[in-house]
């Protein structure tokens, strides 16, 4: 089953393209998404679709990813519909484009990283360069096309550890992360990549806005993601137990993927340029565990322990505590829909759905 024969899911897209947003200033725009075939490209992109059909907004997404085929599989329904422009483009090359897109790009959500530890371990290079160089050739594109707004997804990974001296990170927080480690390559080339936007505002004049995403999750994730918590999705979502592979004391924000593109979209539309926000869904502080055991509980299995693989052990964090404080966005009026138990139960049977 494809994600827009689901009920559940196309629910939570309407959710998000039916909140009371200034929807009209994207009537007749431009959207390029890198990282379109990823969890939140994906997902805004069915955002960004619907209100097209729906409401004739007449918005062009173009779409930039390295794979056509996967993103015609993924995106079928609107493959060739008008608006919807698919461009073959590796963000680590210098980027010109000006034959695939016409005219100016009035706004460009950069979303495309390497987000998990088999990732971060086995493609350290790849992690940082889309993170670094990519950012870079995007955002002197951006200059070239006179975006009108570009969004840097940034991540909960760059506060680094937590000090002991705060229990949420704001915005101004910024703990320790070993930079001689191999595992250091995601977050400091995020703290570079939000440089690099501030180094465009200043010399270049663009008009950027950062959301800092807490670890998210859906239905939309790729079913190749090793983060813990995808992991204890996909488990119950085959009918397995869930493994933890720690102790599971850790304790992180987390944000269903509807609620991370809400927030994308409500910070390009009224996010003030240069400025940071976190992004986390209410009621979704929780341990690593009773994650596992929401999950056990929800699909009828068991937690269960296990050591994890050197390679899978290379990439994690060694944040013990990474919860977001969330005064500062919602400060522009935005508000989270799903708390942690509402966005699995989502993501579990939403999944349980395509992959029968």
């Amino acid at each position: 089953m494809r994600l827009y024969d689901d009920e559940l899911y196309m629910s939570d897209v309407r959710s998000i393209a039916e909140l009371d947003y200034d929807w009209d200033r994207l009537r007749d725009k431009s959207i390029a998404i890198s990282g379109a075939t990823g969890m939140i490209g994906s997902f805004l992109i069915d955002v960004i679709s619907y209100r097209n059909d729906t409401y004739e907004q007449n918005t062009t997404i173009y779409a930039l990813g390295r794979d056509e085929g996967k993103a015609r599989e993924r995106f079928d329904t609107y493959f060739d519909k008008s608006y919807f422009k698919f461009i073959k483009c590796d963000i680590n090359l210098p980027i010109n484009l000006e034959a695939d897109c016409a005219g100016k790009i009035d706004y460009i959500i950069h979303a495309a990283s390497n987000t998990h530890p088999v990732a971060y371990a086995n493609d350290p290079i790849g992690t940082i360069s889309a993170n670094v160089i990519g950012t870079n050739n995007l955002l002197s594109w951006a200059d070239d096309v006179s975006c009108e707004r570009f969004v840097f997804l940034s991540s909960v990974e760059i506060y680094g550890e937590n000090k002991g001296d705060t229990d949420k990170f704001a915005e101004d927080y910024l703990g320790y992360i070993d930079c001689n480690t191999l595992r250091a390559g995601y977050p400091e080339s995020k703290r570079t990549g939000e440089a690099l936007c501030q180094a465009y505002i200043r010399q270049k004049g663009l008009d950027i806005v950062i959301p800092r995403l807490s670890r998210c999750y859906g239905p939309t994730m790729l079913k190749t993601d090793t983060k813990a918590l995808s992991q204890f999705i996909l488990k119950g979502v085959a009918g397995e137990d869930i493994v933890l592979k720690s102790e599971g004391t850790q304790t992180y924000s987390y944000t269903y993927v509807a609620d991370a593109v809400s927030a994308i979209i409500k910070l390009m539309l009224d996010g003030e340029c240069g400025v940071a926000y976190n992004v986390v869904s209410d009621a979704s502080d929780v341990m690593l565990k009773e994650l596992a055991e929401i999950i056990a509980g929800y699909t009828g299995r068991e937690v269960v322990f296990e050591l994890p693989e050197e390679s899978e052990r290379a990439g994690y964090s060694t944040a013990t505590k990474a919860t977001l404080a969330a005064e500062l966005i919602k400060s522009t009026g935005w508000s989270s829909l799903y708390d942690i138990r509402t966005g699995l139960h989502h993501t579990i049977d939403i999944l349980r759905e395509e992959l029968s």
